[in-house]
């Protein structure tokens, strides 16, 4: 009964907000991670109440995992339908220069106002903890993103490369993670740097789960050929999804190299294959698409429920994570100014593209967990500050993407969305053409 409980009431507390963020003008998203924070441990989850009402700890929240990797998985497979070759051959340079460059970017402002921190208060951040955040710095939240592009139907160039931009961060950022991630490991045991895990293990992660995405879409094509009625095709597309994800779980080990899945770069690379070898994928993703909304705004509201506000506590952490912000905010910008006018985009691309890729979560804070492997004190250091940023960038940063795609002129004022408000117009119509 509690788990039931706790869903309903996430899902709700999620709906409820997001009308008075309709009033607002503010994204949907930001409503759902609001609507976590008021339900988790730090506000109605702190009140002696009856349990699966609001989260009375961090751990209760992460009980519910399962939901977040599940979302995950859609949310990749939906950004694989902006991969169609049509698309790419216009885009898909200009993607993948501004992908790379921007997150190199990122990672080297961070690193270079970080690693001076360091040698002005050594006491506060250490090398190794400036170096990882540094690598930490290049990740991008795909999910924030993609849902302020679907709730405002945003078209145009800035949103062409927008999503596949976020789609590659994932790559890029893994890979320059665990090269900086090696390093600072290095730094803190005193030994040589160790080739197979810096180099050897992330580009397997990669390669792997592209591989493993690309079977499993083919294998998606064939199945999906043996139904033909548009709720079974919803379903089959829903259990291969699932089944996706469920793989990308599996780690094992082959003559001491750690092998490994990433969620995000499976999924996507599914959705990519599926799209562009079937005649009916936009149908089918988009019937997908219309029964994850709930698993969306559960996903969101989870998020901002796992929110750690102790990270406030400490004054340090706190300016740490402020130049933390400002530093990552720059390189992304300017990292994405500098690359999108190097292979000629639009001017509003070039003024607004940095800004749309500030919202950082989900990778971020699966980073931060693996950097509790330099110690205690660095690790914990690191952790807390992703929390403190992730806190800072989620309830920000969908909103900075609205402003942005708006100023670019590719989401257009809404309309009335209500099916109610529809079939009360159509009734009217039927109404007057009766007399």
């Amino acid at each position: 009964m509690a788990v039931l409980l706790s869903v309903s009431v996430t899902l709700l507390a999620g709906l409820l907000m997001s009308r008075l963020a309709k009033v607002l003008k503010l994204p949907a998203v930001t409503a759902y991670i609001i609507a976590g924070i008021l339900i988790g441990p730090f506000c109605l989850g702190a009140l002696p109440l009856p349990e699966g009402i609001g989260f009375s700890s961090i751990e209760s929240v992460e009980s519910f995992k399962i939901i977040t990797e599940v979302a995950t998985g859609f949310i990749a497979f939906s950004i694989g339908n902006e991969f169609r070759l049509s698309a790419l051959k216009k885009t898909g340079k200009q993607a993948t220069v501004i992908g790379i460059l921007q997150a190199v970017a990122a990672t080297l402002v961070v690193d270079a106002a970080l690693i001076g921190l360091h040698f002005i208060m050594p006491d506060k951040i250490s090398l190794p903890a400036a170096v990882t955040l540094g690598a930490i710095a290049s990740a991008t939240a795909p999910a924030a993103t993609l849902m302020v592009v679907n709730q405002y139907k945003a078209k145009g160039p800035l949103t062409d490369l927008l999503l596949p931009i976020v789609a590659l961060d994932d790559a890029v950022g893994l890979i320059i993670f665990a090269v900086s991630f090696g390093i600072a490991k290095s730094m803190v045991s005193g030994g040589a740097l160790d080739f197979i895990s810096v180099i050897v293990e992330p580009l397997l992660e990669v390669i792997l789960s592209l591989l493993l995405g690309a079977i499993m879409g083919f294998i998606f094509h064939l199945t999906e050929r043996f139904f033909h009625s548009r709720s079974k095709r919803m379903s089959i597309s829903i259990a291969f999804v699932l089944l996706t994800v469920a793989l990308t779980t599996v780690k094992f080990e082959i003559g001491g190299v750690h092998i490994g899945f990433s969620t995000l770069l499976t999924c996507m690379m599914l959705g990519t294959v599926f799209c562009n070898i079937c005649d009916v994928s936009e149908e089918i993703m988009d019937r997908t698409e219309r029964w994850t909304a709930p698993l969306y705004v559960m996903f969101f509201a989870l998020s901002g429920a796992e929110l750690d506000f102790s990270a406030f506590a400490d004054v340090a952490i706190v300016g740490i994570g402020v130049v933390y912000i400002i530093a990552r905010s720059l390189g992304k910008y300017f990292g994405t100014f500098g690359s999108s006018k190097l292979v000629k985009c639009e001017p509003t691309v070039n003024k607004f593209l940095g800004i749309t890729l500030l919202p950082q979560a989900g990778v971020a804070l699966g980073m931060s967990l693996t950097a509790l492997e330099l110690g205690k004190s660095d690790g914990t250091l690191v952790r807390n500050i992703v929390l403190f940023s992730v806190l800072i960038y989620e309830l920000v940063g969908p909103m900075l993407t609205k402003m942005a795609l708006q100023a670019a002129g590719e989401i257009k004022p809404e309309g009335k969305k209500s099916s109610r408000g529809a079939t009360d117009m159509a009734g009217g119509r039927r109404h007057r053409a009766k007399h």
